[in-house]
């Protein structure tokens, strides 16, 4: 892959990473299309890292809020567990009072950090489950073009949703979990992971600002884990120093893009503008399934 091919493959993924009109659709339409070469596993974990600054760089206050606090969940169950063995000891001392437990989840941000655990579990699962078929899905343009009409269907409904207003503090732990396995159905190509986590939310009836937040960063464990999966094989793959300089512009290219779009999602959300990426998402996918026909 030359420095070109860099560039305009970390600006595809920075795009469609954060706008819904799905990232893996596109990368796999556009190597399906021009007949590029498989970008090898090290650029693709670039791409995404590259995609992961951007959503820290725009929510950092939050992520660090969300870091905080589930050290502190997980400090305050350590001292649970204390507190059980303690009060396991005294069971017998019917005199003697027991020590109450700590409140866990006590703030926002605590359950915010149970909420994001909640919908990674689905999302964990299906990804490993239909590794493979994730993986052959790609490989015939029929498969995203179908999902890019799906997508696009999704998007209308958006549209269409009345405005709700749950938040971190009142969001169940069932919608929590229903997002994660909709979010999982978008590792298909095709499938907008955004767009179809922003959906799911709305019809859940979260707040429109935090449905864009709670998607975006729900992304982190997501592509973390996706990154993680492929470093054994990176040993497989012979990279030279030219490769490394592609590979990093590239990665910066996704950042700087993607920050980008997710201040424009903010605005889309709000305004509720999504049937544009609905009627893109139809062109796309028209025009994928008939050049699968015609090829």
């Amino acid at each position: 892959m030359n420095f070109f091919e860099s560039i305009l493959m970390g600006l595809i993924q920075g795009l469609t990473e954060f706008l819904p009109v799905s990232s893996s659709g596109h990368l796999a339409i556009f190597k399906q299309i021009f007949g590029m070469k498989d970008v090898g596993i090290a650029f693709d974990v670039l791409l995404h890292v590259g995609t992961l600054i951007a959503v820290f760089v725009a929510f950092y206050k939050d992520i660090w809020e969300l870091i905080v606090n589930a050290a502190g969940i997980i400090a305050d169950v350590c001292k649970n567990i204390v507190i059980w063995f303690k009060n396991f000891s005294k069971r017998k001392l019917l005199t003697e009072k027991k020590t109450k437990y700590i409140k866990v989840v006590s703030t926002p941000y605590r359950r915010f950090v149970m909420l994001i655990l909640v919908t990674t579990i689905p999302t964990g699962i299906m990804g490993v489950v239909f590794n493979d078929v994730i993986e052959n899905a790609s490989k015939a343009l029929i498969i995203p073009g179908i999902c890019l009409l799906i997508t696009g269907i999704l998007l209308l409904i958006a549209d269409n949703t009345p405005a709700g207003d749950k938040d971190e503090t009142n969001v169940s732990y069932k919608n929590a979990f229903g997002i994660g396995v909709c979010q999982g159905f978008a590792t298909l190509p095709g499938i907008s992971r955004s767009g179809t986590t922003i959906v799911a939310c709305l019809v859940s009836k979260i707040d429109k600002t935090f449905a864009v937040k709670y998607s975006f960063i729900m992304s982190i464990p997501v592509i973390l884990g996706a990154a993680v999966l492929k470093i054994p094989d990176l040993t497989k793959e012979s990279i030279t120093g030219g490769d490394i300089a592609g590979y990093v512009t590239g990665m910066l290219v996704a950042a700087a893009v993607g920050y980008i779009c997710i201040k424009t999602m903010l605005n889309v959300v709000r305004k509720k503008k999504f049937k544009f990426f609905a009627y893109y998402c139809f062109a796309v996918g028209f025009i994928s399934i008939i050049a699968f026909f015609v090829k």
